[in-house]
């Protein structure tokens, strides 16, 4: 199961109407592309039949995350509990350095946030998911163990 924020599951829904609404204008691509004859060597009908498997493949995909989602209830989570939505402030307990997190459904891959975006299902995110503040929370990292102290919750 996938927990998520009201605001993602909206997103993931918008982007799923989005991509249903392609369907029609991809069948009529795919209509006129074989009215120019022999299929065979037929660029613009095999790219229409691409372009209309990869629309069909991601509208399952996103059919299946919102069907095995939850959506995480703010007001069910204590305040000093890290859970799906919330940003917190980390101590690195080798170098005293801080910085935010947020714990997020799905990473948008914007680097220019004021935070690092974590999921769920990575170490960090596993670490820190239904933690405290004031916990030492310990991440096995790609580049070796890391703990972390819990400073506050900022959101």
């Amino acid at each position: 199961m996938e927990f998520m924020t009201e605001a993602e599951k909206a997103q993931l829904e918008q982007q799923l109407a989005e991509l249903v609404g392609k369907r029609k204008a991809l069948s009529d691509r795919i209509g006129a592309a074989r009215e120019l004859g022999d299929l065979r060597e037929n660029a613009d009908y095999h790219a229409a039949r691409e372009d209309q498997g990869m629309n069909e493949a991601k509208i399952r995909e996103l059919e299946k995350r919102l069907k095995n989602s939850q959506v995480a209830d703010p007001d069910a989570i204590p305040d000093d509990v890290v859970f799906v939505g919330a940003t917190v402030k980390l101590r690195d307990t080798d170098t005293g350095e801080e910085d935010l997190y947020k714990l997020v459904g799905e990473s948008t891959g914007n680097f220019m946030l004021d935070y690092i975006e974590v999921t769920p299902n990575s170490p960090m995110g596993q670490a820190l998911m239904k933690a405290r503040v004031g916990e030492t929370v310990r991440a096995d990292l790609p580049k070796g163990t890391k703990r972390f102290e819990i400073v506050e919750i900022v959101e």
